[in-house]
């Protein structure tokens, strides 16, 4: 999956446009990505994500970086061998991008 465009609420995967948030896999995108606490990411969030059993999460945290991802988060993943990437949505899509030749999933807050 190629991310091949980003603005404030919108994404473009592949040729189609999203305008939630979304969790993208090697194979799928998952849209309509919602937080228990909408501006916070916490582990029981990322269920999906931890079946998969990733090598690599790349985390956007909005336009702006609004989105907490607290340090129990970061933990658990880091305890599960998860490499984890934190930065605001603009600059988490080039990493996501820019991961090659890994199990890589990434999961994007596209507003705020």
């Amino acid at each position: 999956m190629k991310i091949q465009k980003y603005d404030f609420g919108s994404i473009v995967i592949d040729g189609k446009t999203y305008t939630s948030d979304v969790i993208v896999f090697p194979d799928k995108v998952r849209d309509h990505w919602w937080r228990k606490e909408g501006h916070r990411l916490d582990i029981d969030d990322l269920d999906e994500v931890l079946e998969f059993k990733p090598e690599v999460l790349v985390i956007g945290t909005g336009y702006s970086g609004v989105m907490e991802v607290p340090e129990e988060t970061l933990r658990y993943l880091q305890m599960k061998n998860i490499e984890v990437h934190v930065a605001p949505t603009r600059e988490a899509i080039k990493i996501f991008n820019g991961l090659r030749g890994k199990r890589v999933v990434g999961a994007f807050h596209l507003t705020c």
